[in-house]
Formats: structure tokens, C-alpha cells, sequence
């Protein structure tokens, strides 16, 4: 964060400083003691478990310079009515003063953490990136991230996420975009919505914050997506297989990682991805649109993207045992079309190396009343699929083992557990080093877990990533 003093924070936010208000912040902001930044602002917010005011002082002892809070704490204290509004404005202003900087946000049902990283690491070959850590995409995560830029930062990457109308806008009121996303339009979150129409309009709202001179990223091919264009007064350039971003020849390796081409205004160049899926491919390209529309060549466009690693956690994360097994950690989130991805990549993987498949498989969340059926569906598209063995994880997810049973002559095996252990231990009795195992459910679930259990190795053995 560019230096700023108490006095002149308090301005910005409609705050009063108690304590040195010529004191100044040199860090980033925080919300976490765990995570101190020297020198940094540390934001208390109330949150689940504790109230963020109670650990003020442990927060300066740790190396913070001062706190933003509803009230005054021992440490230097900006204090404002609303904190977390506070953290907006202040993340706004700051934004003001980066006049070398260029926003560029997306949002959409899935794959949004996927293409940030993506384009992140592309626009990092051009000139120094800031982009969201995980998925922090909220109204504290965009702030924090705004935070982070300084003097020198180029590009700044932000994914947003939409919990309701008019979410989206807010997060662009803190950070217009010069260049907005919108990846698709699917039924994550659809329990909060309603339908998939609502989801839109609320996804859509990225591209209507964009100036005329900006350019608005569009999916061709999903048509609650591409008939966004109407809505912004951007220039449109639209990504997909019938886009003007494209792709073709794509060909999956054993592990199922994707070889293609990408193509742009009749230039066509060889990509390899290191991430695991086809679904993959529309991630990559979308992030390579996004770079196109800041002027950044195709051909470096690629290469980068040819060069990228994995950096999120838990996100289709291969790992093989000492003693063969390939495990797939996918655990971070997950909805219908994204559970649909992974399985496809498992059989793919399990086809092409000769493996077994297992997918241990858990809830989804924030479907609302369409969440039997949805869990249902991805029971029936392992099976149609060709998954060998699915190990659903708690009562939530029982629909998922009905769904299989909807696919006459499936030849897999359903198998229900109560919950994380139950399912960890029947993995480890009954798999072998020969098989593929999947893990995936959304984030509450916690299925990381599961995945750790099974790669955890026996004394003197380590684990291994191709």
C-alpha cells in the first residue's frame, strides 16, 4: 500500500484517529493476527468466531502500525461507524492515486479463480500484477487486494463474486475495471438467486461499470452470457469454440492435461497447460482475451500461458503417492458444471493411463430446493461417464449415489458414507496404487481432508508430483 497517515485515512474514510494521527501506514491492510504485516493496518471486523476489536493490541505488538475499528482499541485506532465501508473508500481513494494502474475484473458461476491465476501470470510477463489471493472476492477481499497495489503496480487482477444484486457493483464502485469478465452464467449460488436469469443480472453488472472506452469479456458460448452485450458500453470480444478468442486441436495427455491451439484475428499459437481438464482450456482462454484487450501480443500470450503453474490449493491438484496412486485434489468448491469437469477429467486420466477411477464425491452447497435433483445429476454423470467407484461423503450427497443407479448397465460401484472418515477409511482398505482418485464437494465440506489421509505416506516415503 502506498504510505498514507492516520490523519489523512480518517479523511478519507469519515473517521476520527485516536492516538498520533501523523503516525503512518506503510503495509498492506489485514485481517488476520495470525498473518501480521509489519508496518500494515489492521481492519477489525466482528467475524464467526471472535470479534477482530479483541485483538487490536496483538495485532500492533506484532508488527501492525494501526487499527481501523467501530471503536477505539489500545492501539492507534481510526474509528468509523462501519469498518468494512471504511476498508471500500479507503481502498477507493488509494486506487485514485495509481494513475499507472489498469483494473481488470471477472466474475461468473465457476472457473473464476482459475482464469484470475491464469491472468495473472500472463499480464506478470508485462509489467508488475497484483491479483485476489484465492478467492478473497468479497466486499473485505477486493478492498485488501486494491491495498496491496503500489507506485510501481501495472495491472491489477480482481475476481468478484456475486451474493446478491447489485454485490457486483458495489466491488466496482471500489475498483472500476478498465476490462470486466463475465465467464458464464451457472446454478452456483442458485439456492441465493432463485434462477439462473437473476444470477445473470447480477453477473452482469461488471460489464455495466465499464467505461465506454473499456472492453467487456463475454462467453460466446453460453447464451445467458453473450446476451450481456446489450448492457455495457464497452467494446465486446467475446471468448469460446465459436468465439473470437478460440481454440482448436485440442488433445488431452494421460494425466489429463491440455494441448491446443489458440487463435486470435487469424494468428493461431501452440499452448500446453500444466492444470488438469479440457475445462481448462475455456479458463485459459478467457484470460487470455483479457490480456489481448490490454494490448499484450497472442504469441506472448501463449507462452505464458504455457508457463503458468498451478497456485491456487485444492483446485485440481495432482498428486501421485510414492506408491503410484494418483490422487486429484478438487475440494476447494463445487457446483453442477464444475463437478461434471472434474469427473470427465478423472475418466479421461483413468482411460489414458489404465487406472481405475474413484470419485469421492460430497455436498454441494447453496443450491436451494433444486439441490436432490442437482446432486442426483452428478451421480448419473459419473456413471454415464464411466466412474468405477463412487464414494459419496455424508447424507447430504445421497443423491449422488441414487443418480447412478439412473444409468442402466452402469458397471460401478455406489458406495454411502456418514461422513470425512468413514469415507477416508474405506478408501485406504479398498484402494489400490494402480487407481485415480477424485475428491471433490464444496469448500464446507472439508474434503481436503480426505485427500491429505490418502496421500499421507508410510515412514521414509514421500510424496510425488509429475
Amino acid at each position: 500500500m502506498i504510505p498514507l497517515r492516520l490523519a489523512e485515512i480518517a479523511g478519507v474514510v469519515g473517521g476520527t484517529v485516536h492516538g498520533d494521527a501523523d503516525l503512518e501506514v506503510t503495509g498492506e491492510a489485514f485481517l488476520d493476527t495470525r498473518e501480521p504485516v509489519p508496518g500494515g493496518l489492521f481492519v477489525a471486523v466482528p467475524g464467526e468466531r471472535t470479534d477482530g476489536h479483541l485483538h487490536a493490541g496483538d495485532a500492533v505488538a506484532a508488527g501492525a502500525a494501526a487499527v481501523l475499528a467501530a471503536r477505539a482499541t489500545e492501539a492507534p485506532t481510526v474509528v468509523v461507524d462501519d469498518p468494512v465501508v471504511a476498508l471500500g473508500r479507503l481502498a477507493r481513494h488509494v486506487l485514485g492515486r495509481l494513475d499507472r494502474v489498469t483494473v481488470l475484473a471477472l466474475t461468473g458461476s465457476q472457473g473464476k479463480t482459475g482464469t484470475k491465476d491464469y491472468l495473472a501470470q500472463v499480464l506478470a510477463t508485462a509489467g508488475p500484477t497484483v491479483a485476489t489471493r484465492g478467492n478473497n472476492n468479497n466486499e473485505l477481499g477486493v478492498p485488501l487486494t486494491v491495498l496491496r497495489a503500489t507506485a510501481g503496480t501495472r495491472y491489477l487482477v480482481l475476481e468478484m463474486g456475486a451474493r446478491g444484486l447489485e454485490h457486483v457493483s458495489y466491488l466496482c464502485g471500489i475498483a472500476p475495471p478498465a476490462v470486466a469478465a463475465v465467464l458464464n452464467v451457472g446454478s452456483a449460488h442458485l439456492g441465493e438467486f432463485g434462477s439462473r436469469e437473476a444470477i445473470a443480472t447480477a453477473k452482469g453488472e461488471i460489464v455495466e461499470a465499464l467505461p465506454p472506452d473499456g472492453v467487456a469479456v463475454l462467453n460466446a458460448d453460453d447464451p445467458l452470457t453473450v446476451a450481456m452485450r446489450p448492457r455495457t458500453r464497452a467494446r465486446v470480444l467475446t471468448f469460446g469454440a465459436h468465439g473470437e478468442v478460440a481454440w482448436r486441436s485440442l488433445v488431452l495427455d494421460e494425466l489429463g492435461r491440455p494441448t491446443f491451439e489458440l487463435g486470435y484475428a487469424g494468428e493461431w499459437c501452440p499452448v500446453r497447460l500444466d492444470q488438469l481438464g479440457a475445462h481448462q482450456v475455456e479458463n485459459a482462454a478467457a484470460a487470455a482475451a483479457m490480456a489481448l484487450a490490454v494490448g499484450l501480443p497472442l504469441r506472448a500470450v501463449a507462452a505464458a500461458l504455457t508457463a503458468s503453474r498451478q497456485v491456487s490449493r485444492w483446485r485440481m491438484e495432482l498428486t501421485q503417492r510414492a506408491d503410484g496412486l494418483v490422487v486429484v485434489n478438487d475440494a476447494y468448491n463445487a457446483n453442477p458444471a464444475s463437478m461434471a469437469a472434474a469427473l470427465d477429467t478423472l475418466t479421461t486420466i483413468g482411460r489414458r493411463a489404465g487406472r481405475r477411477t474413484l470419485a469421492v464425491l460430497g455436498e454441494m452447497r447453496e443450491l436451494g430446493a433444486d439441490a436432490p435433483a442437482e446432486h442426483r445429476g452428478v451421480g448419473r454423470h459419473a456413471a454415464e461417464a464411466g466412474v468405477d467407484v463412487v464414494v459419496t461423503v455424508g447424507p447430504e450427497a445421497d443423491a449422488i449415489s441414487d443418480g447412478t443407479r439412473d444409468v442402466p448397465g452402469w458397471q460401478g460401484r455406489a458406495v454411502r458414507t456418514a461422513g470425512r472418515e468413514e469415507a477416508l477409511a474405506w478408501v485406504r482398505e479398498n484402494v489400490s496404487a494402480e487407481d485415480v482418485v477424485l475428491v471433490k464437494a464444496s469448500r464446507g465440506a472439508g474434503l481436503e481432508r480426505v485427500a491429505d489421509g490418502l496421500l499421507a505416506a508410510p515412514p521414509d516415503e514421500g510424496d510425488r508430483t509429475p
